[in-house]
């Protein structure tokens, strides 16, 4: 599961705001606020399935956890 770092991130990296992601998810920027303002992601799973969806079709691509690493979000590579 995506943490609120990484949605944050993720829309730095595509500069949209939360307005921006809230379109794209059709989540309300509501949520999109404070999803990004939690310290423990909670909510619907369908919701947060919106938001990666919309974030990865938008070019991101979400790195997760290991063991010596935490989470993470870069740009995808583009296709040529």
């Amino acid at each position: 599961m995506i943490e609120a770092a990484q949605i944050r991130g993720a829309r730095a990296l595509l500069g949209l705001s939360q307005a921006d992601l809230s379109k794209l998810a059709s989540v309300s920027a509501t949520t999109i606020k404070r999803l990004e303002g939690a310290t423990e992601i909670r909510g619907a799973a369908e919701t947060l399935w919106k938001i990666e969806s919309a974030l990865e079709e938008a070019g991101v691509e979400f790195i997760p956890a290991n063991d010596t690493k935490g989470p993470g979000v870069r740009l995808k590579q583009r296709q040529r």
